[in-house]
């Protein structure tokens, strides 16, 4: 068993569809990056789907940031959420859902998700400017 928690899967989308019967999570028009004619610009709506395994039983906090690497700009905290895990041997799927994010500029924006001020995944999120 790991000491720290793991990432099973970070994804991005616009929706996820959770079967009442089943619990069964279906991810839809899933996407890796952005694209805007102008900046600033607001993306109205996302869905970050999160999978971790390793957690130790009880509540947990999961903090994501998004910033721009050596940016003057501290990175921004996008989601700051409790959760619970029933324990170690469970995989705890996340449905976290970001309204009207904002960026000021293109870049690869730099993500950092953490449980309990650990962090667990550094990726990156592309913007890009099309004409």
């Amino acid at each position: 068993m790991s000491t720290k928690p793991q990432v099973l899967a970070w994804i991005t989308c616009d929706s996820v569809y959770v079967d009442p019967a089943t619990g069964k999570n279906t991810l839809l028009g899933i996407f890796s990056n952005l694209r805007a004619k102008e900046f600033p610009v607001v993306h109205p709506r996302m869905i970050w789907f999160l999978s971790f395994s390793d957690l130790t039983k009880g509540k947990h906090m999961l903090k994501i940031s998004i910033g721009i690497p050596m940016a003057e700009d501290e990175p921004r905290t996008i989601i700051d959420r409790e959760f619970e895990s029933p324990g170690p041997q469970h995989r705890i799927n996340l449905i976290n859902d970001i309204q009207r994010l904002k960026f000021e500029k293109p870049g690869n924006y730099s993500i950092l998700i953490e449980i309990d001020d650990q962090v667990v995944l550094a990726s990156t999120f592309p913007i890009t400017q099309v004409s």
